[in-house]
């Protein structure tokens, strides 16, 4: 299994090259420099989340279009062999079961959300739906000025293209499902 900067370089030099970009192009798109881009592809830095999310709101790709492994045929997932995304300094881990593809325009991720975590998500393009089941937990979701607050085993469906947030408003660990909709091209 790779490194997370090896996956993140090979994914970054590929779409570039599909999409006849120049470090420039992804520069002037993601306001991150053409040097730390280079130095990216390279596997001489390892990018921070800041600049990954930088990055793919820029492209206007899915977040795990960077962080995916090619995958073939029948896959088994495990939660102790996926790569762990933190955020809220560790308090909002993301564990990237199924990541988006071109064939396959749909991520499977489970979150869990200790007690008082939080992550505020940049609105997706238009036409994305999320899909959220939260399994153990409770879950705050704001979704533009909506706030919804769900239970154990309570599902939820919204468009994504807004910005929204995850909160666990509880003393306990939220776990949950997300299944994130990307609209064709």
């Amino acid at each position: 299994m790779k490194e997370i900067h090896e996956i993140v370089a090979i994914n970054l030099k590929a779409y570039r090259n599909a999409h006849q970009l120049t470090l420039g192009n992804v520069s002037h798109l993601t306001g991150v420099s053409k040097t730390m881009l280079g130095q990216i592809e390279r596997q001489e830095s390892i990018p921070t989340i800041t600049t990954l999310w930088k990055i793919v709101n820029g492209l206007k790709i899915p977040f795990t279009e960077l962080i995916r492994e090619p995958e073939e045929g029948i896959t088994i997932r495990k939660k102790t062999e996926l790569k762990e995304v933190q955020m809220d300094e560790g308090k909002y881990r993301v564990y990237p079961y199924f990541s988006y593809d071109q064939k396959k325009p749909v991520e499977i991720d489970m979150i869990e959300i200790e007690a008082g975590g939080y992550f505020a998500a940049k609105p997706h393009r238009p036409g994305t739906t999320e899909y959220i089941t939260v399994y153990d937990g409770a879950l705050e979701l704001m979704i533009g000025e909506e706030r919804f607050h769900l239970a154990a085993e309570e599902s939820i469906s919204f468009h994504a293209d807004v910005h929204h947030t995850y909160h666990n408003p509880g003393n306990q660990l939220t776990r949950l499902n997300i299944v994130i909709h990307y609209p064709g091209k």
